[in-house]
């Protein structure tokens, strides 16, 4: 890649951070977005790192004032009014100060907190580590308590948005069971901002409308919700990145010699490598995610199939197969990786989780990639995503097919992986 270029692009995805700070805490994209975003949060952070230690710092901490007394962490915290955004926080009801979401989103934040811990190197920011680490703890029991009600270490989700995967072809056949008849009229404000051919249909967002109404009915009651929800799907992409982030809280525990806490998270490491073998698809030959309702499994590769070397998963048949379906991914599509299989009959290039590629799902697949010493398609699903980059700019997704950028555009967190993992310099420094 030409230096200017990379330059020109690190330039830009400095500025895009910068624009979309709200101070102490970042949005996604301002127009469509308005307010703090779990799991946005947490990438955002890589990026800041680049340039600015303490406001990457800073991000995490913020996000962590959102949390609630279990160790709930929500996927929205509401900071300023947007009358502009649905559903808004009327609308969730949790009652909460600061007003956020009733539910969470993929725990990406221990991985970034070790990453930003042990990449920096700074005995200084010892203080905030410890202050972030019980918090972290917290959250992650909250997930072993409240989305585990299986009892095998893998992620229940009790909504679409939960997965960060809002519409993916997984969820349809487990979302049949949501009774939408009560949902009510209301106004939907993304496809204002955008293209309604990139976004959700109105179907899958009845469905969306009605498990918040649900929620807040029961008063966001998460044992209740989890027993009694009627969308509860276990998720190949939480499962596997709670999975790798509990590795990463215990390394995190093991810097501050917390002995106690880091005996709970080789448990639930324990735990989930025995259980998570129950979302391997033998028929289709990758993890899947399987509706605990009735016990099917979707039967769909998605880009979430592909996280369990990101996991620190390591079986010799199930790489084998993994890997196949990564060689015709690479065959059907000019760039890796698609959301969705290119060959089901529901793939599309340009709608939301139905086909598009997002640069944070690839740097967790390539960072996996490159660990299980699979340098070559690491360096395959790396360079793609720099190249969708440097075709359209900082898209929130972009099409694998023609590399159009798709969804919002100044994404931050697709600017942060830009300079995280993508530029010269963090190539050079990496």
């Amino acid at each position: 890649m030409p230096g200017d270029l990379s330059s020109e692009l690190d330039r830009r995805a400095r500025e895009i951070l910068s624009a979309n700070d709200r101070g102490g805490y970042t949005v996604p994209n301002g127009r469509v977005y308005p307010f703090q975003w779990n799991w946005d949060s947490a990438f955002v952070a890589l990026g800041f790192a680049t340039f600015d230690k303490d406001r990457a710092w800073r991000e995490i901490e913020t996000l962590f004032e959102g949390q609630w007394e279990d160790g709930f962490v929500p996927h929205i915290i509401f900071w300023k009014d947007d009358p502009g955004y649905f559903p808004g926080p009327s609308v969730w009801g949790t009652q909460r100060t600061p007003r956020t979401s009733g539910i969470t989103q993929p725990p990406v934040a221990a991985s970034v907190v070790r990453s930003l811990w042990e990449d920096e190197g700074d005995p200084s920011f010892r203080p905030r580590l410890e202050l972030l680490f019980p918090k972290l703890m917290a959250w992650h029991h909250w997930f072993h308590t409240f989305r585990d009600p299986i009892g095998k270490g893998v992620v229940v989700a009790m909504h679409p948005w939960e997965t960060g995967r809002d519409n993916s072809p997984e969820w349809d056949a487990p979302a049949l069971a949501i009774d939408t008849s009560q949902v009510g009229h209301y106004q939907r404000q993304d496809t204002g901002h955008l293209d309604p051919s990139m976004r959700p249909t109105k179907l899958e967002y009845d469905r969306y409308v009605a498990l918040v109404q649900f929620g807040s009915r029961v008063g966001w009651d998460h044992a209740r919700i989890s027993a009694e929800n009627p969308f509860r799907v276990a998720d190949v992409g939480m499962t596997m990145i709670l999975l790798r982030a509990n590795r990463d809280l215990l390394a995190l525990a093991e810097a501050l010699g917390s002995q106690a806490e880091a005996a709970e998270v080789r448990g639930w490491i324990a735990l989930a490598e025995a259980g998570v073998g129950w979302l391997w698809n033998e028929e289709v030959g990758a993890y899947c995610s399987r509706d605990v309702i009735t016990g099917r499994s979707s039967g769909y590769v998605t880009s979430a199939s592909f996280l369990g070397f990101y996991a620190g998963l390591r079986t010799e048949a199930r790489d084998a197969r993994t890997l196949a379906h990564l060689e015709r991914f690479g065959r059907s599509t000019r760039y890796l990786m698609p959301s969705l299989d290119p060959d089901e009959g529901g793939f599309d290039a340009i709608r939301y989780w139905r086909g598009p590629v997002w640069a944070v799902v690839n740097y967790m697949i390539g960072t996996g990639l490159a660990e299980a010493g699979l340098t070559v398609w690491a360096d395959r699903v790396r360079d793609d995503t720099r190249r969708l980059i440097e075709t359209a700019g900082f898209y929130e997704a972009f099409s694998p097919v023609t590399a159009q950028g798709t969804g919002g555009g100044d994404f931050s967190w697709t600017a942060a992986i830009w300079l995280h993992w993508l530029s010269e310099r963090s190539a050079s420094s990496g």
